[in-house]
């Protein structure tokens, strides 16, 4: 039976006048109260757009197209989003099958950056691949799918790092409380199918998750056997079950709910959730295979501060730049890697980087790039005869090609505090001294911080006070996650949560189209390697533990000949990749301090750019960052439509030409050295302290 809501949809697209260009369109069912909307959008061309809107995006990835779609709710306020990657559209099948995430990816082809970090000398010296998804939707189109919440403390923690008397209302937007409600409004979660919560045991609260948002959760509707020894495995190794991951105690054992739609077992994501799902609406544009290659600036300026007057955008590198003017706000959501590079070109950024790559210098931003964290994870591997994910879709039967098979993605998971990994209060409080000492030591932090500038090296020293004192006492500091996605394989994974090392994000061309300079200083402090040696100790022990020791054989990664902690300290080192969770270089933080963006995610020295996406949060968190990156946008799309009526925002200080900034320093190269430096001289010394339970030597 044809609805009402299909009718009346079908009625007004044939009465609509033809403001851009439309492709062919097909009818899917997304289940969205009832409507089925047209599918793909109209899209436009670059000749069809208009000359200037209210609101331009920069970036149709995750938080872009948030943005867009409630941005442009009221039917009148101009929205256009440009986006570099192509619409994705034509790799469909691919996308909306979540198994194939891991059989038939993206990444590596034209819909992936493939960023590439230089050489990490406390990595082995390693170049290391940084996947970002270039495509409508961003990563969030060719990711794992993860929706997993971080621990209340971690944001409470970002919200204290940004409150100040007089950004109190905006800074009041990022607290644990307004968070989880911005994550729940954008979140429709469907419970479990009754097979899967029987073969695994999983445990959930619905009263935790959002019952009528654009986003569809779930878990996957298929559970591989092999999953049910999961829970049972780490309640034997002293990790409990947790009853609700998602209410702001994410510590325990879990699976994680998926970006995935129940109703056809697709990927949910920003594209199909926030705008496949939309009527035409002729006041919002999209527009991929489009750049942007640079912000422009007005001549006047107002209070000292510049005023975007709109941007360039081109396909690539050998077309000339068109323009569109702004008639309110230019966003950037190009995430953690495009936001700070936009800057950047645009001149706003350190002095020495832009002086360096010839860049005009608008707004001296030291913070623009600084205090990159990331997630970094590595694993244990044992041979299995039982049937694994990749076992089953290697078979080709047709059970293997089915709905219901491929919504199977890795979702077991876990989050363990410093206690569980250090075996007792007190070797964990030894630790936590030790993390506390560096910071008191100047010349230790001088090798961990990859600029000289007054105003980021007070950040990093906030930043890594926020760890010592209220995250890594509370908080998860390790992720650890069963894989079995390889045929004949068993893989747990552990990933760190709460990195001390922080990096930078540079440029050495003024091109967009140029990779940026990525350097995230992997284990330039000693105590990440320290943290993901005694998780890896920890989960060698799980193969020895009822079920999952009935399914596992031989170790075959890293094998039995690493035992020492010298010999777990190498392997990371040599084996650790990112999680693909990389952020914080467009900190929301106090301007001496590094900070890019006040709380009202304005860019310190402008009237009218905000950075939202990844890239401003302060600090790293125990989760995979897209639900609090959908929270974050949900939340700020309300502030810029109802800011708050108290309060001002902070973006007030910084000017233009390079005149302002409270240090234009140059940082001498920016790469600090990471050998046998003071820092790890200090850990070094503590061994005895610590009674070896911690640090050993590189």
């Amino acid at each position: 039976m044809i609805s009402s809501e299909l009718i009346a949809l079908t009625l007004a697209v044939l009465s609509a006048p033809v403001f851009a260009h439309h492709q062919a369109r097909e009818f899917h069912n997304v289940h969205n109260h009832g409507i089925y909307p047209l599918s793909p959008r109209n899209y436009i061309t670059p000749e069809t757009k208009l000359d200037s809107y209210d609101y331009i995006i920069a970036g149709g990835g995750l938080a872009g197209l948030v943005l867009a779609s409630r941005l442009s709710d009221d039917g009148t306020t101009t929205v256009l989003v440009l986006e570099a990657g192509d619409t994705g559209d034509a790799e469909k099948a691919k996308i909306d099958r979540p198994g194939l995430t891991y059989f038939t990816s993206l990444l590596g082809s034209s819909y992936d950056y493939a960023y590439k970090t230089i050489a990490q000398s406390s990595a082995g010296d390693r170049i290391m691949n940084w996947p970002r998804g270039k495509i409508l939707g961003g990563s969030a189109a060719v990711n794992g799918m993860y929706m997993v919440r971080p621990n209340s403390v971690e944001i409470d923690a970002w919200h204290d790092l940004i409150a100040t008397s007089d950004n109190k209302a905006y800074a009041d937007a990022w607290t644990w409380d307004s968070l989880l409600a911005a994550m729940k409004k954008g979140e429709t979660f469907t419970g479990p199918t009754d097979s899967a919560e029987e073969t695994t045991g999983l445990k959930f609260n619905a009263a935790s998750h959002g019952t009528s948002g654009p986003l569809h959760t779930t878990f996957p509707g298929y559970m591989v056997p092999i999953t049910s020894a999961w829970l049972p495995t780490l309640a034997a190794a002293g990790i409990p079950t947790s009853e609700d991951a998602y209410g702001g105690n994410n510590l325990g054992a879990f699976f994680s709910t998926m970006a995935i739609n129940p109703t056809n077992w697709t990927r949910s994501y920003a594209k199909s959730a926030y705008i496949d799902t939309l009527p035409p609406r002729d006041n919002l544009h999209v527009l991929a295979n489009a750049a942007v290659t640079k912000i422009t600036f007005a001549d006047n300026a107002q209070d000292g501060n510049l005023v975007a007057s709109g941007v360039e955008f081109a396909k690539d590198a050998s077309e000339t730049p068109k323009s569109v003017s702004a008639k309110k706000e230019v966003i950037l959501a190009g995430g953690a890697v495009g936001s700070p590079q936009m800057l950047l070109v645009s001149g706003v950024g350190p002095k020495d980087v832009l002086d360096a790559a010839s860049i005009p210098v608008k707004i001296n931003l030291p913070g623009v790039g600084a205090h990159l964290q990331d997630h970094l994870a590595t694993g244990i591997q044992w041979s299995t005869t039982e049937d694994t994910q990749g076992t089953i879709f290697a078979s080709g039967s047709d059970f293997s090609k089915s709905d219901e098979f491929l919504s199977y993605v890795n979702c077991a998971t876990s989050y363990v505090n410093g206690t569980y990994l250090f075996d007792g209060t007190e070797s964990f409080n030894n630790f936590v001294t030790g993390l506390k000492d560096t910071l008191n030591d100047d010349n230790a932090l001088q090798s961990l911080i990859p600029t000289t500038d007054d105003t980021t090296v007070a950040g990093y020293k906030a930043i890594y006070q926020s760890y010592t004192d209220k995250i890594v006492p509370e908080a998860g500091m390790v992720e650890i996650l069963y894989s079995i996605n390889s045929a004949g394989r068993i893989t747990i994974q552990t990933a760190l949560q709460t990195p001390m090392s922080q990096g930078r994000l540079t440029v050495n061309s003024s091109s967009i189209f140029d990779a940026p300079v990525l350097d995230p200083k992997y284990f330039s402090h000693p105590a990440d390697a320290v943290v993901l040696r005694q998780a890896l100790k920890k989960v060698r022990q799980f193969a020895t533990l009822s079920p999952l020791k009935e399914l596992v054989g031989e170790e075959l990664v890293p094998g039995p000949s690493v035992q020492s902690d010298a010999d777990w300290e190498s392997y990371v080192r040599q084996n650790a990749n990112t999680e693909f969770h990389p952020g914080c270089t467009c900190a929301m933080m106090p301007k001496d301090k590094g900070g890019v963006v006040d709380a009202s995610l304005k860019v310190y020295g402008t009237t009218n750019v905000r950075v939202i996406d990844g890239s401003v949060f302060p600090l790293s968190m125990s989760a995979h960052l897209m639900a609090p990156i959908y929270g974050m946008a949900e939340k700020a799309a309300e502030l810029i439509l109802s800011p708050p009526t108290s309060g001002t925002s902070t973006s007030t200080a910084g000017g233009a030409s390079g005149t302002s900034g409270s240090n234009n320093n140059s940082d001498g190269g920016g790469n600090a050295a990471v050998a046998v430096s003071g820092a790890h001289a200090k850990w070094l010394a503590l061994v005895s302290v610590v009674a070896g339970v911690v640090f050993t030597s590189l």
